[in-house]
């Protein structure tokens, strides 16, 4: 278990995390996402102890990082996005060596993260032959030596191609029935598909934190219809739209279908009020009205949505216990690279 209570950290008189507090249970995926700058990245620095918290405290199974750091990594598993591989070993002779460095049974280690991690064609290459996939399958068996209970992955995905993003995610899968996971990436799809659970950091402050369906349907609307038509103008359309039962709100946006010929066609985003069916009347009032429908679709609300709420600059704004103002100048800065 991870308890994150009050953690704040300075870099000189800038604050990169501002008082940050969140548990973890065992056994749960976590999906740790923020845009760049927010300091997530220095979050997961203080929670692996790579840094110290300026105020706060860090507990792994209730072992405080900064007192007793040594037995707390060892409860910690750590993959950072660009891991720091001897490219000049064989995969077989580096995970030996990384074993050592463990005190853990080469013997009888290598062979079972060889298998778990899907690296018994490469045993025998040197990493610096490696594809990007198979170097992030390298990590994870690294990180993974000394069977943490705890893993921190940041961006384990990057680069990889569909079918190694796909290996990857089902390795991260399986090691979560067992294990805490923390996952931290740009990919907001990857977060839906893995965890259930997200934690948005932005400005340097915890700005949500809860169960990713919980998120979607407290930020946004869950359901939304979009549609394409032609031979009306935006302002016309919303104003025989707005009038049907169930509306919401009305904007316009790109049109997802294309048509020969001289027509324009305007994009149309309709919100429903909770679940609400609005289709055949929208269908009604367009005919009404003489305008062409060329496309409707059902859009349900995604992460992106979510985060794109909760991380805008006027996010403290939102009637959320959790959001917290965040001046765009602070939102501006920079806290490390990379982050």
């Amino acid at each position: 278990m991870i308890e994150v209570s009050h953690v704040s950290r300075n870099f000189g008189d800038f604050r990169a995390v501002n008082d940050v507090s969140f548990s973890i249970p065992t056994g749960q995926i976590v999906g740790l996402l923020g845009p760049n700058g927010a300091g997530k990245t220095t979050t997961m620095r203080m929670i692996t102890g790579f840094l110290s918290p300026s105020e706060g405290k860090i507990l792994i199974d209730g072992i405080d990082i900064c007192e007793n750091p040594v037995a707390a990594k060892k409860k910690i598993g750590y993959m950072p996005e660009s891991a720091p591989l001897y490219g000049d070993m064989i995969v077989e002779d580096y995970l030996k060596y990384v074993a050592q460095m463990h005190g853990q049974n080469a013997e009888l280690k290598v062979p079972a993260l060889c298998e778990e991690c899907g690296l018994k064609e490469v045993m025998s290459k040197n990493i610096s032959e490696l594809s990007r996939g198979n170097r992030q399958r390298v990590s994870l068996a690294h990180a993974l030596m000394n069977d943490p209970e705890i893993l921190i992955l940041d961006e384990p995905t990057s680069g990889l191609d569909p079918n190694q993003v796909e290996d990857v995610r089902a390795i991260i899968r399986e090691i979560g029935k067992t294990r805490t996971v923390i996952v931290s990436t740009h990919i907001l799809s990857e977060v839906e598909m893995l965890c259930a659970r997200a934690i948005i950091i932005s400005g340097g402050k915890l700005v949500a934190d809860s169960p990713i369906e919980e998120l979607k349907e407290r930020f946004g609307h869950e359901i939304s219809v979009k549609i394409s038509v032609g031979g009306a103008s935006f302002d016309e359309i919303c104003d025989c739209i707005k009038k049907i039962d169930g509306v919401d709100s009305v904007s316009q946006t790109e049109a997802d279908c294309t048509v020969s010929g001289d027509v324009n066609l305007t994009g149309v985003l309709v919100s429903v009020k909770g679940n609400a069916e609005i289709r055949p009347a929208i269908s009604k009032v367009l005919a009404q009205n003489n305008f062409d429908l060329y496309e409707m679709s059902v859009m349900r609300n995604s992460l992106e949505e979510v985060f794109h709420a909760v991380t805008s600059t006027d996010a403290g704004n939102l009637n959320n216990s959790e959001t917290s103002n965040v001046s765009p100048e602070e939102k501006s800065k920079n806290e490390v690279k990379n982050d």
